[in-house]
């Protein structure tokens, strides 16, 4: 279970006063996000082991199913070129890895699974959108089932994949349960099980819910002189057992995986694309109110008193993320025990431990962001009164990130803590060693900071996966070390992030004040 708000802390200031800290509510865990007008389009395809993703996904942009392999745990992310290629990013390097564009040329060995791989074909379906293939849902486990939320959040659709044999677990309910809350369109797809289009058997239900399946015998359009279509009994009897559980789905589309239904799903994702395209288009203006002109101070606005605002609320900011991280921690640390002891093993210990850290990341990455912002809107409306208009706070975003560089803590913001085999961490810096972390890379972003990024490098699959490394006990200490780094690295990464936050801040606002007008 996710822990719940922090409590607020009292914060003195250096006049003996006690002022509740100014940081807006805070996310606690993640969740399927607004998709942002700069997002680019795509379709997330998820869905169980063996239900066809691979060929459904190869039938639909006209490519050889063999292109589309990937390593076991890792995003295959499907764009649009001229030319064919195909190109693995690996946490710890800031280059891609090329990779081969046919499944005959792989490209080289690599320490530690890709967090995707991105192939570029010229199938003109791509140039509406993008296709994002995601791991099976059993293995994703309950990290990766938040990343796959957040990947599903910003690109805008889902489409999710099962066979005709196969039923909803809990953790795909769940999933789809989520999904169902935000604005995100989903499509289903049934194709063939290994013994064709039957139907579950009379009585079976969604795995872990107790939604009952209809028999084929009892229901479903009838097909030619009268017999059954067992397609259409199918897909009547999945659609039966997901709304049994997840009625918000209700107005969800579904595909039969059948070569000459495949049009049909084409051209429904296209229709989604163009509508879904039009409303982001239409969601940010190019010119914001307050890009341009002089935007004046408000009278009276004393700068030490300002500047010791934006320090306590910063301070609260930071303390209240740190406090949060290592709780989340403490929670991770619990779920990787109880795998190594229960589930995956030694084995299975670094997929496990790189799938929590990059949903640690993302949670990082949006508390940070949020607390920003709060310190922004506060400062600037004292300073120019609020509400603040977009472009107005635009300007003075960029003109903060721009005055971060003026700071020797804030040259290096966009960097990569790696844990190493020794159960260490090591930094990477570059917006390219960023980039190789991300399951499906978004728009640029507008926010003051770079995201946070952990990942484990690929000495930690190269140790843990050695036949002689696979004592529990070994295994569970270097955990707690490691996460112990984790920790520590973080909670530095997160006060020096606030501090230079503050300083950079502070100096705008303090010119616009001397000045009498913003001069970003």
């Amino acid at each position: 279970m996710k822990p719940g708000p922090l409590p607020s802390v009292d914060v003195p200031d250096p006049a003996g006063r006690a002022e509740p800290p100014r940081c807006a509510p805070l996310p606690t865990r993640l969740g399927l996000t607004e998709p942002g007008p700069g997002e680019p389009l795509a379709v997330v395809v998820a869905g169980p082991a063996g239900a066809g993703r691979r060929e459904l996904i190869a039938g639909l942009i006209g490519s050889d199913p063999g292109t589309l392999v990937v390593p076991a745990g890792s995003y295959l992310l499907v764009e649009h070129a001229r030319v064919a290629t195909r190109a693995a990013y690996v946490p710890g390097y800031r280059q891609p890895h090329s990779y081969g564009a046919d499944p005959l040329a792989a490209g080289p060995a690599l320490a530690r699974p890709p967090r995707r791989v991105e192939l570029s074909l010229p199938d003109p379906l791509l140039r509406h959108f993008a296709v994002l293939d995601t791991p099976d849902t059993a293995t994703l486990g309950v990290a990766g089932g938040l990343a796959l939320r957040d990947a599903v959040g910003r690109a805008g659709a889902l489409l999710f994949v099962i066979s005709a044999d196969q039923a909803f677990s809990a953790a795909e309910l769940h999933l789809l349960t989520e999904v169902s809350r935000a604005r995100v369109t989903v499509f289903f797809a049934v194709t063939p099980g290994v013994t064709g289009w039957a139907a579950p058997a009379d009585g079976a239900t969604a795995e872990g819910t107790g939604a009952s399946v209809p028999s084929p015998a009892r229901s479903g359009p009838p097909g030619p002189a009268g017999r059954l279509d067992p397609v259409a009994v199918s897909i009547a009897a999945h659609r039966a057992a997901l709304l049994a559980a997840v009625p918000g789905l209700a107005s969800a589309r579904w595909f039969p995986a059948r070569r000459s239904e495949l049009p049909h799903l084409r051209r429904a994702l296209v229709g989604w694309a163009a509508d879904e395209g039009l409303v982001r288009a239409s969601a940010r203006p190019p010119e914001p109110p307050g890009a341009h002109g002089r935007v004046p101070v408000l009278s009276g606005v004393d700068p030490t008193d300002l500047a010791e605002r934006i320090d306590r609320q910063a301070r609260t900011c930071a303390q209240r993320i740190r406090q949060h991280l290592a709780l989340e921690l403490a929670n991770i640390h619990l779920r990787v025990v109880q795998e190594i002891v229960f589930g995956v093993g030694c084995a299975g210990l670094p997929q496990l431990l790189d799938r929590e850290l990059e949903a640690l990341s993302l949670l990082a990455t949006a508390q940070c962001d949020e607390a920003v912002r709060s310190i922004v809107d506060d400062a600037a409306a004292r300073v120019f009164g609020a509400p603040l208009a977009e472009g107005v706070r635009r300007r003075i975003t960029h003109a903060v990130r721009w005055g971060l560089a003026d700071h020797p803590d804030g040259r290096e913001l966009d960097r990569v803590l790696l844990v190493t085999s020794t159960a260490g961490v090591a930094g990477l810096t570059g917006a390219g060693a960023l980039g190789a972390l991300a399951g499906l890379p978004g728009a640029e972003r507008d926010e003051v900071l770079p995201p946070v990024g952990v990942a484990l490098n690929g000495g930690c699959w190269q140790h843990w996966r050695a036949p002689g490394n696979n004592d529990p006990n070994v295994a569970r200490s270097w955990a707690q070390r490691a996460l112990r780094e984790v920790e520590l690295e973080l909670s530095r990464e997160v006060s020096r992030r606030f501090e230079v936050i503050r300083l950079s801040l502070g100096v705008v606002l303090a010119d616009a004040v001397d000045h009498g007008i913003l001069l970003a």
